[in-house]
Order: C-alpha cells, then structure tokens, then sequence
C-alpha cells in the first residue's frame, strides 16, 4: 500500500492521516533539537524512513522544513515563522493587553513584557518600554527563551502541572548566570513560593543585572497561558521596590486576564 502524499490525498481518512504524519514529523522539532538528520526525525516521529523522506520533501517544497545544503540535516522553514507571526499578531492576548502594559509602563519608568508559553519555553510576544529607552523591536516573537529562569517562564511553570514541568527540566538546567537555579529541587521550591505570593522573580538568573517580577495570566478557563513583568536594571528593580512593583503587576495580569475572558467566580465555582 503506497503512503499518502500531502498534496495528492483525496480520501478524507487518508488526509488526516498524512497531516497527522506532518505535525508527527514538525513536533520532532524543540529548542534543544533545532536540527535532525532523517533518521533521527523518524525515530522522533515513529515513522518509516521512507515515509519520513517523502514527508519532509512535501514540507520543503511549501517552505514548512529547510535542509542544511552542508549537513543534510533538516529544520524547521520561515514559512512557519511567518504563519506564527502573523497568529500572534491577532491574537486576542495582544490587543488586550497592550493598553495595560502601556499605563503600567509608563507609571513605573520599566520595561514590560508579555510572554506565552509554547509546551518547552516562553517567547515574548509583546513589549511597552519607557520612551526614553525605547529599543528595536526585532526579539519580539522571534525566540523562545527557558521557562525554568526567566520571570514570565516561572510565573507560566508554577501554575503548570507537573507532568509539564518535568518535562520542560527534562530539556536541561543551564546556568546562564551565577544566580541560575540549576536543580530541580531549587526551582521546585521557587516556584511554590511563586503560587503562594502570585507573583515570580527573575534575580539576575537570564540575564546578568537584569531582575523581573512576573505574574500569571489565565484564560476564559482558568488555565495560565501566558503572564506580564516589569523588567530592568537590578539597580532600579531593587528589594525595596518589590512589594510596591508585584502589586502594580499583579494588578496588571489579573486585569487582561478579566479582558480575555477569564472571571474568578466562575472559575471557582468549577
């Protein structure tokens, strides 16, 4: 029996299975494994060679896949970086929170930063920074940084269940900066301390000097998709000001959230 091609299927059971191959095929793909031979895609994705072969041709040829000239190895294609882009750019979490994060921007002098989670890290998707240190825009959306050591990626992993979190550590624990936690037990109890006050704090663990307080966003479900920080210098985002900044974030998260759909009492009430 010959394998469905993606543009030739016309049996509707057979279409779904040869798109169901496909997204087998893309999910092989992580942060961590940014490039793959063909048997390690087949593998990944529990295919035959030959049926990965003539998937991953499909999925050149409309721009879903890339293959490095000098190795061989296949990637995921721009083609799926513009359809992302253009997904969050109507996202709904965007248009809603971006006059929040403007007023809270603007009140505190720091930058603030909305970020989503994608099953294994947070990509930012959405900036306001004070007009004096207004900076290129070019990061937003564009890389999926770790959720273990970031602000809004803890803010996103305390409220995750744990079968999530597992596997986001799974990937591994790389030590950005001397304050990076880099064992499971040390972020496990960073992140009871975050569902208990309801907010996260990045101390310089991504970034040398850089500190974030990060709250969760959550959908018309309940379920914390996404969250906000304030983000700058460690001398400007001092101890002191953490009560005073968490609140106005906090304050700020529970706000969108209420925008997108999301009503406490209800989700309570569940």
């Amino acid at each position: 029996m010959t394998e469905p091609q993606i543009a030739l299927v016309t049996d509707p059971k057979s279409r779904i299975q040869a798109f169901e191959r496909m997204m087998d095929i893309l999910g092989a793909f992580s942060t961590v494994d940014r490039e793959l031979s063909l048997a390690q895609i087949a593998q990944k994705a529990g295919l035959p060679r030959a049926t990965t072969h003539r998937m991953l041709a499909a999925l050149r040829e409309i721009g879903f896949i890339r293959q490095e000239a000098r190795t061989g190895h296949y990637g995921l294609g721009i083609r799926l970086f513009e359809l992302g882009s253009l997904a969050l750019a109507n996202l709904d979490l965007i248009r809603e929170a971006k006059p929040f994060m403007d007023r809270l921007s603007r009140l505190i002098g720091e930058s603030v930063h909305l970020g989503v989670f994608d099953g294994h890290g947070v990509v930012v998707v959405e900036r306001e920074e004070p007009q004096e240190r207004a900076s290129p825009r070019d990061l937003v959306g564009t890389e999926s940084s770790p959720a273990y050591c970031t602000g809004v990626g803890k803010a996103i992993l305390a409220f995750q269940p744990q079968a999530v979190i597992e596997r986001t550590l799974a990937a591994g624990m790389r030590a950005y900066t001397t304050n990076t936690l880099t064992t499971p037990e040390a972020l496990y109890e960073d992140l009871k301390r975050t569902r208990e006050r309801g907010y996260a704090i990045d101390n310089a663990e991504h970034q040398i000097w850089v500190r974030c307080i990060a709250a969760p966003i959550r959908n018309a479900t309940g379920r914390v998709f996404a969250a906000v920080s304030v983000t700058g210098s460690a001398e400007r985002i001092t101890e002191s000001r953490t009560a005073q900044l968490s609140e106005l974030v906090i304050q700020t998260a529970n706000s969108i959230s209420r925008h997108i759909g999301f009503v406490p009492e209800e989700a309570a009430a569940r």
